[in-house]
């Protein structure tokens, strides 16, 4: 079964430190998806005090990451094939909530797609859509 505990020890033995850096915690799972936060801090921003769009993608696609792998009920290796981000508004001064929907799981691919709010506004930041390639589990 895929729960807290597994999502957390997910979070740090799968993700690279840089992706751990972000300072990303799991706010909730369940078989449609996951709610990822990614704490505020100065070192996400650009000279302009907004936080930069790559963080914003990182967000997206590693709560798709967990919304997946949640959605089948263990973690699976998989690789991003394709990631569509939509930027909406600037996300400043905040956490940032990424709600990641699985839209489709098969056997070879997964589809969903991830909102980002900035914690306390239920304006959308920006929208991603994903597409995963699931990989055989390794011997």
């Amino acid at each position: 079964m895929f729960d807290q505990a597994a999502a957390e020890a997910m979070l740090k033995n799968v993700f690279a430190p840089w992706v751990q850096a972000l300072g990303l915690s799991i706010e909730s799972l369940d078989k449609d998806g996951a709610v990822l936060r990614m704490r505020f801090s100065e070192t996400l921003c650009r000279d302009n005090g907004v936080i930069c769009g790559q963080a914003l993608m990182s967000l997206a696609d590693t709560a798709m990451v967990f919304a997946v792998s949640s959605a089948g009920g263990a973690y699976r290796p998989m690789t991003t094939v394709d990631q569509t981000m939509h930027f909406l508004r600037p996300a400043a001064n905040a956490d940032v909530v990424a709600d990641a929907k699985v839209v489709r799981l098969g056997r070879t691919m997964a589809f969903g797609s991830v909102t980002l709010t900035a914690d306390g506004d239920p304006r959308p930041v920006a929208m991603a859509q994903l597409a995963y390639a699931l990989l055989p589990e390794s011997k």
